[in-house]
């Protein structure tokens, strides 16, 4: 049961450096339990830093991260037992079928284990791999590849799910499954759902609401409708005719971002690990 405007997560200040690099600074976020919140911005605009500090794979001072109440630097562990997490880079093992990558999460996460295997099997069937489940994941497809991430991270039974360029390399009706399958779950647990995404089309399809983040902030925040009301709104109060057709969300995100390739354009470590995964996927 969920409860109207409860906060999954809420970010207070939050901010995160690499040496003399800001990556997050001071970062102001919340996601309402049960909806489906897309951060999204350029490279480097601080997203994938910000979801390590969110997942407790960054230390970051009290206060400044809660989940479902959880302070992410008092509870750390409180925090990760309520959390699915789908990174960008690739986490299935290839020398091990779908079933057994999914069972070695569910240890890693302390599933009861007299629930183990119900629980492997559930969370495959979630995702359509049930009559794939004992093949090696070596054979699976790309799409195949990432609803196997998905499981894993279902398999726990997280309150929150955080998707990483979920459906980076993947062909759109690859992309399309990922999301039936993602929305399925939703529906049938409530669940909340936290994921960054280039695509703005799917931003605009599956996300209740928006943040837009550019050097470290969140710049824009709303659900896609309003965004893309709110810069038609500016575009007109400039001069532009009645008749100019509704921006895209991709008109506000350039709006936002500018060409998000100024000297803040991101760690290239994480531009090749993205790289990287979209090649191993496509």
């Amino acid at each position: 049961m969920t409860r109207d405007g409860a906060e999954a997560v809420a970010c207070t200040g939050l901010a995160h450096a690499f040496g003399e690099t800001r990556a997050v600074d001071g970062l102001d976020l919340t996601v309402r339990e049960s909806e489906v919140f897309g951060l999204l911005g350029p490279n480097g605009a601080g997203k994938t830093t910000a979801i390590r500090c969110m997942t407790t794979l960054l230390p970051v001072p009290a206060g400044m991260v809660r989940v479902f109440g959880h302070d992410a630097a008092r509870d750390r562990m409180a925090v990760r037992r309520l959390l699915g997490y789908v990174p960008q880079q690739l986490s299935a093992d290839a020398g091990l079928t779908g079933r057994e990558n999914v069972a070695l999460f569910a240890r890693v996460f302390d599933v009861p284990r007299r629930e183990r295997a119900e629980r492997v099997g559930q969370a495959l069937a979630a995702v359509g791999l049930a009559d794939a489940a004992d093949r090696l994941a070596g054979t699976y497809s790309g799409g195949m590849v990432r609803r196997l991430e998905l499981a894993q991270a279902l398999v726990s039974a997280p309150r929150l799910l955080i998707l990483d360029e979920p459906t980076i390399g993947l062909d759109p009706i690859a992309r399309t499954g990922v999301w039936e399958h993602i929305n399925a779950v939703r529906a049938a647990t409530g669940m909340t759902v936290l994921v960054t995404t280039h695509y703005m089309d799917e931003a605009d399809q599956y996300c209740d609401r928006v943040g837009l983040m550019h050097h470290g902030r969140i710049r824009a925040l709303g659900t896609p409708a309003e965004l893309r009301e709110g810069l038609g709104a500016r575009r007109r109060a400039a001069g532009a005719p009645d008749t100019d057709p509704l921006p895209t969300l991709e008109d506000v995100f350039r709006d936002i971002a500018g060409s998000g390739l100024d000297e803040q354009s991101g760690d290239f470590r994480d531009v090749r690990s993205t790289r990287r995964t979209a090649r191993r996927v496509g």
